[in-house]
């Protein structure tokens, strides 16, 4: 997600779409990326720390955006 204060014109194209369509309440929007990784690993905490190691170093911009990991599940799980 673009950190606060980060200009977000892809929120801003959304929430313009959305007022057109009628919905007066919408008051702000903000356009993210999500990404589902599967990641071969011995545990679920070696899973998590490969994946917040791939977010800091290439799948998040750390000057603009922030991410966060939501789950980790065991494979065949998912």
């Amino acid at each position: 997600m673009p950190k606060t204060g980060v200009n977000d014109p892809e929120g801003e194209a959304i929430r313009g779409g959305l007022l057109s369509l009628g919905y007066e309440g919408v008051q702000r929007v903000r356009a993210g990326k999500h990404y589902r990784l599967r990641i071969a690993a011995p545990e679920s905490g070696a899973a998590r720390a490969t994946a917040e190691e791939m977010a800091s170093k290439l799948l998040a911009n750390p000057v603009i955006q922030t991410y966060v990991v939501e789950s980790v599940t065991i494979a065949g799980e998912d």
